[in-house]
């Protein structure tokens, strides 16, 4: 199949979604892009980085996503975009740079409603990784010196923060089987096995695509 191989990553906090996608990209040879994509999205838009981190998988209330998209179909010389919003110059900047990621080089991408801006390229395997409420407590409360009951809010807000973003965004849920080409359990394979298994299903869609 032409093209890159582009493995998106959607994940529940706590799921080690972060981890997978790493280890995911060490098995394939190539880049994972969390938290740098926006660094080369503030570099390309000329956008204060700070504003990325500030703005990172957050909704907003006020977006209005028919008014964003038009503009991004009609490009970012516009007037209306010039009138837009920060968060809203924020989030089309990082949906370009996830496409201009996908046409340079095949990688991994964690979060950041990428399964949706690459819906219409054909070797985009999207992936959504959950884990049971134990599993990322405990994982939470280790990795952040978190008591339980801190690590359990902080997973229940990081989960409805995430959720309200990727609605918001892109016009699927947030957590649906539907909305992804698989849904996996870490819990059940542990980190290692799930990259693993993650890389094996990415083939198998490759091999069926190709068929067709």
């Amino acid at each position: 199949m032409k093209g890159n191989l582009v493995i998106t990553i959607g994940r529940q906090c706590g799921s080690g979604g972060k981890v997978i996608g790493q280890k995911l990209a060490e098995k394939m040879g190539v880049k994972c892009y969390d938290k740098e994509l926006l660094a080369r999205a503030a570099k390309e838009s000329g956008l204060c980085e700070e504003l990325f981190e500030t703005h990172d998988e957050k909704p907003t209330s006020s977006f209005l996503y028919s008014l964003v998209m038009d503009t991004y179909s009609l490009g970012y010389t516009t007037s209306a975009y010039m009138d837009m919003p920060i968060n809203h110059k924020i989030f089309l900047a990082q949906f370009d740079t996830i496409k201009k990621l996908a046409d340079e080089e095949s990688c991994v991408i964690v979060g950041r409603c990428a399964d949706y801006a690459l819906a219409d390229y054909p070797n985009t395997v999207s992936v959504f990784i959950i884990s049971d409420d134990e599993s990322r407590v405990k994982r939470l409360s280790q990795v952040y010196d978190l008591s339980e009951a801190k690590a359990k809010d902080m997973m229940l807000k990081t989960d409805k923060k995430r959720a309200s973003y990727y609605n918001y965004y892109s016009s699927k849920k947030w957590g649906d089987a539907r909305s992804y080409d698989f849904c996996i359990n870490s819990s059940a394979l542990g980190l290692d096995g799930t990259a693993d298994m993650i890389l094996e299903l990415a083939k198998a869609k490759q091999a069926w695509v190709n068929k067709k």
